[in-house]
């Protein structure tokens, strides 16, 4: 297993970091799979997969770059470059690092991805980072730009989350949930990074950034160039909850006792949440919710405790058997 050896004033120096690059390189791993992450994922590449197999006929050299940049255990390097970290860039800011990779380091990275020399025609091919950084641009254009704000809703919603579980219970735990299956603390100062037999690392005297993305993906990056500035990143995917857009169907004897819109937020809060999370997943303002949560909380529905700074709010027994007894009623009795 790969593993990170992380000291103290590394883990209080740690931020979460909402990259738009990130999530388009996700997003175009989506694609490259053909298949959805998770429920909310569906519709989006459905409307998005044919265009993009389109694109990637028309260019077969796009094809080999892909199969090439992206494989079952390694990205390539100058395909994820770290965020900075000091500040969130915009999407132009961050695919201008891809786009300026020196040719001969791109066809580094690309040896190491491939575990061997770079076949033709792409050892022969010019500006890899130009054409790759163009694939991104049209990604982030046309299948992520249009629902940015719906994404970034759900990746703060899910900062969130896990700042007042880190509150709560400490770095050990909030690490530990990052990536089920990759990502564990295994004590001593020690972060399990992926699931790859790869040497360890010392992360000491750097910063952690912690990335979400919608997506179900992840990679780590690091960035060591300049000294001083050692920075070091887990991209890892929003909780299921969280990424999953569609949300549970409301009842229709639910909606019409709440309405259609305060049932919603209702039928969510069987894990606890907060405001802002509740927004990400309802699209709905965040008056309105807050409105909702007041009118829910005053009829005895929901109750809500503090996690940190967070307030999270989740069902009274009240409020759970008022949700099952609206799934038991036949839609068709309505």
């Amino acid at each position: 297993m790969g593993w990170w050896r992380i000291g103290a004033d590394t883990l209080a120096g740690g931020r979460f970091v909402v990259s738009p690059l990130a999530e388009t390189v996700a997003a175009l791993k989506a694609l490259r799979a053909g298949r959805a992450g998770h429920p909310g994922e569906r519709a989006w590449l459905a409307e998005h997969l044919a265009a993009y197999r389109e694109r990637i006929a028309a260019e077969p050299l796009d094809g080999l770059l892909l199969r090439a940049a992206i494989s079952a255990t390694w990205n390539a390097d100058f395909l994820t470059p770290t965020p900075p970290g000091d500040r969130e860039r915009c999407f132009e800011e961050e695919v201008a690092v891809v786009r300026a990779t020196e040719p001969a380091r791109a066809l580094a990275d690309l040896e190491v991805t491939l575990a061997g020399p770079v076949p033709e025609p792409l050892a022969s091919a010019r500006d890899l980072p130009g054409r790759l950084a163009e694939l991104l641009e049209w990604v982030w254009r046309d299948t992520v730009l249009p629902e940015w704000p719906r994404r970034r809703r759900v990746m703060e919603a899910d900062v969130t989350a896990r700042t007042a579980r880190l509150a709560r219970d400490g770095w050990a735990a909030a690490l530990d949930e990052l990536c089920p299956g990759k990502t564990r603390w295994l004590g001593d100062g020690r972060l399990q990074v992926n699931a790859r037999d790869y040497p360890p690392r010392s992360v000491d005297g750097g910063r952690l950034l912690l990335v979400p993305v919608t997506p179900a993906t992840g990679w780590v990056s690091w960035d060591v160039e300049r000294e001083g500035d050692e920075r070091y990143a887990i991209v890892y995917p929003c909780a299921g909850v969280l990424a999953d857009g569609a949300g549970p169907a409301v009842p229709r004897a639910l909606a019409a006792l709440l309405g259609p819109a305060r049932a919603g937020v209702l039928l969510r809060l069987e894990s606890p949440l907060s405001t802002s999370q509740l927004v990400a997943l309802t699209g709905q303002g965040l008056g309105s919710v807050g409105r909702h949560l007041k009118v829910l909380h005053d009829a005895g529905l929901v109750r809500r405790g503090r996690a940190g700074r967070s307030v999270l709010y989740t069902w009274t027994e009240a409020g759970a058997v008022l949700v099952r007894a609206g799934r038991a009623v036949p839609e068709e009795a309505v």
